[in-house]
């Protein structure tokens, strides 16, 4: 039962990486983002913020099609780096870490988004008056006093990364070694018959890594709220 074979490692493995490559390239987009709609009212805010909240109650089929459209060879934005930068995300981890980061973009930014709107105001125009420029006082005030929130968002991007199925295998399928990630192992074992054990094993993999995942992350927004307080 508790016997994981190479090709579940392979899986397991896969999983983590598109899930952190996706948490680490979505984090900096996400920040500046929830910044944006927490500090700053300009035309198209609230469109702005359904735009970055879509993938939420978008149909996963749907996002992941429209990746597809975008991003395969032939789409507008996956010719163009394909020709030029060499980089290809259809049918390919990269594609899988993409389809996550978009999937998972939403659950990352509303905790941030939070945290920023909660750091006092009067904080940021003091560090102003003293002379610092924008970007410092964001990134000696604002960003460390929302730290949890920063924190949290990355984790529930991770773990929301971990469980994505439907828009990975509608953009990259689910190509064993390559693209098939947990979800997708899952769903190819229990089509297949006596794979009811091995996809157990999976499950019992991906609720240990998300539950590790959520314990990590109160015991880091912990610490950091202790830091911020001076215990």
């Amino acid at each position: 039962m508790l016997d994981i074979t190479p090709t579940e490692w392979t899986a397991i493995l896969l999983s983590l990486r598109v899930a952190a490559v996706a948490t680490l390239m979505a984090t900096p987009v996400g920040i500046a983002l929830a910044w944006l709609l927490a500090r700053r009212d300009f035309w198209g805010k609230s469109l702005l913020d359904a735009l970055v909240h879509l993938p939420l109650v978008l149909p996963p089929v749907v996002t992941g099609y429209l990746l597809l459209l975008a991003f395969g060879r032939r789409g507008p934005l996956g010719a163009v780096l394909a020709d030029y930068l060499g980089i290809v995300f259809a049918f390919r981890w990269t594609g899988a870490a993409l389809a996550c980061g978009v999937m998972s973009f939403p659950l990352l930014v509303r905790p941030i988004r939070l945290s920023i709107e909660a750091v006092d105001h009067r904080l940021e125009q003091a560090a102003e008056t003293l002379g610092a420029a924008p970007w410092r006082v964001f990134a000696t005030v604002t960003l460390p006093l929302s730290l949890p929130g920063v924190l949290a968002g990355m984790v529930l991007g991770f773990a929301k990364a971990i469980g994505e199925f439907g828009a990975t295998i509608t953009f990259v399928s689910n190509i064993p070694g390559e693209t098939q990630t947990i979800s997708s192992a899952i769903y190819s074992l229990i089509q297949t018959p006596e794979g009811d054990t091995a996809a157990l094993r999976l499950v019992i993999v991906s609720i240990v890594i998300a539950v590790t995942a959520l314990i990590g992350a109160e015991w880091f927004a912990r610490r950091a709220t202790q830091r911020l307080h001076g215990n």
